[in-house]
């Protein structure tokens, strides 16, 4: 493997696309519609039943090829290799980096620091649809012999966003009961408005969380376990009732769960990774564990493409180029992610914690500040909705906003009426952002309405639109299991792209540790009437308020 280029500014493909920039920056896409009349053929790619049209970008065929140069000056293909192989590619933690082993269908292994983890993938796997079948079945039941109609599963951040995204996705494919509910918040009002609606006789808890120590986790996961035990006889109902996802075995058995009743996970997965192991638990649950494998399968045949097909074929090099593009060279901060498809409604929050915490580093795998931007704020909303709200700015504004608009082609089930408008208005909208509206066709548009000159004068700058503005088209034949596991795979291994050619590492989170440590701090000084004076004026006024206001 080359060298990685010690400041990336200064790299001959780096520096390439800069004077291209130059040239690039006023150049606008109706030219380029203009032409080329096969520009959507040319820049769109397939694979299984996604397309990408990403044909509504600043890019040229110069573009593109500058950019897989940046791409080969990284060594994103050995990049990819070594993270399949098992390398230690999460350097600060020194840890291989194998979510793709939890879908791998194939019979070939999976190495983490020499040893094949797909036996214990492939058992965990087995636990899985083994427990979810019994609970789905009736066969599980809670102490009182009745059966189990709701699972409340517990975490935060990975083991929460994953399972909440795909089980709202996949709503047409879940079963009558179990109900899943999601408790993340440690803010009592959400683990109390579920609770309210539930029996403890027929619940069951999954508690999620690697450590098994995380703090809004674990106080969320007493007030569940008081609440079973009010109205139980004994602590040993809690084997009816509470399972857990973690690597921390005996933390578990403290807490009261049977070991039997523990579904491990690995210091290799990452929670924003994690949903395809027993972190989905809550969705096998929901939506039965063959088609939970058929969303593994998807994702798989999506690593699969990402493995082997050139960067000029390869969806999620494709969309994470064009990323960079926007990013570095068009000093764009943002990038929105709109579904036109409302069982999507959580993909946008899921991608947050995906991309900004995988790639919101300003320190070089070598441990030096850099300087230039990486990741994006990731924001956005279900289309239809986003335009009646932050379209606007996006249309408008001075910031530049790159947006991934995301249609099916069928919903479930497709009303003519409805599915016609909503993907009329997502093909609209790319080709508004694209063209704009200049002045001449203002003018003749008041014209035509009979507008008096004087009017249309004052009128005809708030109606031109630049136009301009960049979109990529996902669209997709339906969403099913193995097309999400497709969508979401394609997202994992862009964002893991944009942080190779960054040269930063996109799999440790440090920076949400401090907050954490101090929160631990400040705990215990809420117990009492003392005065606070060890922090910060700012944060001394805000303890000794809230605790003067308590009282």
């Amino acid at each position: 493997m080359t060298t990685q280029t010690p400041n990336l500014q200064h790299s001959p493909a780096w520096r390439a696309l800069q004077e291209h920039y130059g040239e690039m920056a006023n150049v606008g896409m109706r030219e380029f519609f203009a032409e080329d009349k096969q520009r959507f053929e040319h820049l769109s790619l397939q694979f299984k039943d996604i397309l990408l049209d990403y044909s509504k970008n600043r890019v040229t065929a110069k573009t593109l090829e500058l950019l897989r140069d940046l791409a080969e000056q990284a060594d994103v293909p050995a990049w990819i290799e070594r993270m399949f192989n098992g390398a230690s590619i999460n350097s600060t933690e020194q840890r291989s980096v194998l979510h793709v082993a939890l879908r791998h269908r194939g019979s070939g292994s999976f190495e983490a620091e020499g040893n094949d983890v797909m036996p214990e993938v492939r058992e965990v796997l087995q636990k899985m649809r083994d427990f979810s079948d019994a609970v789905r079945s009736g066969e599980w039941r809670g102490y009182t012999d009745d059966r189990i109609t709701d699972v409340v599963n517990i975490g935060i951040g990975g083991s929460d966003l994953g399972p909440v995204m795909v089980t709202q996705a996949l709503r047409p494919f879940t079963a009558e009961q179990p109900r899943v509910h999601f408790v993340s918040n440690v803010d009592e009002s959400q683990i109390s408005d579920v609770l309210t609606q539930l029996d403890p006789r027929t619940t069951l808890f999954i508690i999620v969380s690697k450590s098994f120590t995380t703090p809004e986790t674990r106080i969320n996961a007493n007030t569940a376990r008081e609440w079973i035990l009010r109205s139980a006889p004994g602590a040993e109902v809690l084997a009816n009732h509470v399972v857990a996802v973690t690597n921390n075995v005996s933390a578990a058995r403290e807490y009261g769960i049977d070991p039997q009743n523990v579904f491990p996970m690995w210091d290799w997965v990452g929670g924003r990774y994690s949903l395809w192991s027993a972190v989905g638990l809550s969705i096998a649950l929901s939506i039965g564990m063959d088609n939970f494998e058929s969303m593994l399968h998807g994702a798989y045949e999506m690593d699969e493409h990402f493995r082997s097909a050139p960067l000029h074929e390869n969806l999620p090099v494709t969309l994470a180029l064009l990323g960079i593009w926007y990013v570095n060279f068009f000093s764009c901060q943002t990038q929105a992610v709109l579904p036109y498809d409302q069982r999507l409604h959580r993909l946008p929050a899921y991608l947050q914690q995906a991309d900004m915490e995988s790639n919101g580093k300003s320190v070089d795998r070598q441990g030096r500040p850099v300087d230039y931007a990486t990741g994006p704020v990731i924001f956005g909303e279900p289309g239809i909705n986003g335009q009646h709200a932050f379209y606007q700015l996006i249309h408008q504004g001075t910031p530049l906003i790159p947006v991934d608009m995301i249609v099916p082609i069928e919903s479930f089930p497709t009303v003519p009426q409805h599915h016609h408008m909503l993907v009329a208005s997502a093909f609209a909208q790319a080709e508004a952002l694209m063209r704009g509206k200049n002045e001449a066709e203002v003018r003749e548009e008041l014209e035509a309405a009979g507008m008096p000159e004087e009017d249309q004068a004052k009128l005809l700058p708030y109606k031109v639109f630049n136009g301009n503005r960049p979109s990529n088209m996902l669209v997709y034949k339906a969403l099913t299991p193995a097309t999400l596991g497709r969508l979401i795979a394609l997202y994992e291994h862009k964002i893991f792209v944009q942080g190779v050619i960054w040269n930063i590492n996109s799999f440790d989170q440090w920076g949400v540790e401090l907050g954490k440590q101090l929160a631990n701090q400040i705990l215990p000084e809420l117990d009492d009437n003392k005065k606070v004076t060890s922090h910060d004026s700012s944060t001394n006024g805000l303890i000794n308020y809230y605790k003067k206001s308590r009282k």
